[in-house]
């Protein structure tokens, strides 16, 4: 079953900030978004137990579990087990260090082995609440956490995590699986094996205004040939698309503030939100089937819902693409 046929539409809500990335949220800041995302019709929320070390897992299930559960998709990540032990020293998350250091102190494990899969499973349901997931990705066994070791991360859940979600589907456990990346490249080995095979993706980052060339080289026409969907993460790019200061988890360096400026002086000239730019690209291609931006404020979502809606005129996306801001491979909207 592939994955486009499971959401109940385009815009879902990506639960990370929830987890207290970059800076501390109040409880009730969180509870209040989620709740803002149900009454703005998003039916499809996506988790991590990653996300703030079980934080975001344990704030969305104590929204999703007062909600009838055949009412909305939810989807979470296997790869991480959360031990009740405190952790005592930094936490190595490779290029993403500190991305949570305000979320819950326990220690986390980096596991994608058949054990691992099934704990994690168990303890996710816990958290949030529920009896049941429908989709669960593979998370980060790329290149941005575990540098030179990722493919032997990756061997380790295809030999674990892929068999147990494979058999949890075919059991109608769960109804698909994938891989929840930040990087092309284990989609791309997952996509050629024979076995076992991915019902979809999430590519978090990959697919944006700001960096989209490389997935449209490879890894979305292996994907559109063989039906596999596309959920896309971090349609704003960290944060840089929607007016804050991030670019891959980070501060954003000069070029990719210039390359903003430029997407944002264009916009500006059409009358267009940048915001509705960049989730209406990102859904453009014929292999997404949402966009699951993040929020920490119940405001975040309005606006998301709006710029979807929001009616962008063709001359917008001809004059992206003559300035060069947007791949000449890439699908535009309105087949501008």
């Amino acid at each position: 079953m592939g994955i486009t046929s499971l959401l109940p539409g385009q815009l879902g809500f990506g639960t990370a900030p929830l987890g207290n990335m970059f800076r501390a949220i109040p409880d009730d800041e969180a509870h209040a978004t989620v709740e803002a995302a149900w009454d703005h019709g998003i039916r499809y929320y996506d988790t991590a137990p990653f996300y703030g070390a079980g934080l975001a897992e344990s704030r969305l299930g104590e929204v999703l579990s007062a909600k009838p559960r055949d009412s909305y998709v939810l989807s979470t990540k296997v790869g991480r087990v959360i031990l009740d032990e405190h952790e005592t020293a930094t936490p190595d998350f490779g290029e993403k260090g500190g991305l949570f250091e305000h979320g819950n102190p326990n220690k986390v494990v980096h596991e994608w082995t058949a054990d691992a899969t099934e704990r994690s499973i168990e303890d996710s349901l816990k958290r949030l609440g529920t009896d049941r997931l429908d989709i669960v990705w593979v998370h980060d066994i790329a290149q941005d956490f575990h540098g030179d070791m990722w493919l032997s991360k990756f061997e380790e859940a295809r030999t674990g995590a892929f068999r147990v979600l494979s058999r949890l589907r075919d059991e109608g456990v769960i109804k698909a699986w994938g891989l929840g990346v930040n990087k092309t490249e284990p989609i791309e080995l997952a996509l050629a094996l024979d076995e076992p095979r991915p019902d979809g993706f999430l590519l978090a980052g990959r697919y944006t205004l700001l960096d989209h060339a490389h997935a449209l080289g490879r890894l979305l026409p292996m994907a559109q040939e063989q039906g596999v969907d596309m959920v896309v993460g971090g349609p704003y790019s960290s944060g840089i698309l929607a007016g804050g200061t991030h670019f891959e988890y980070q501060q954003a360096p000069p070029e990719i503030i210039e390359r903003v400026g430029k997407l944002k002086a264009l916009s500006d000239r059409h009358g267009v939100s940048i915001k509705a730019a960049a989730l209406q690209f990102s859904l453009a291609h014929p292999v997404t089937a949402a966009v699951i931006p993040g929020a920490t404020r119940p405001s975040r979502i309005a606006e998301d819902t709006a710029a979807l809606a929001e009616n962008i005129p063709a001359a917008f996306w001809t004059d992206l693409r003559a300035a060069g801001l947007v791949s000449s491979a890439a699908p535009l909207p309105g087949n501008a």
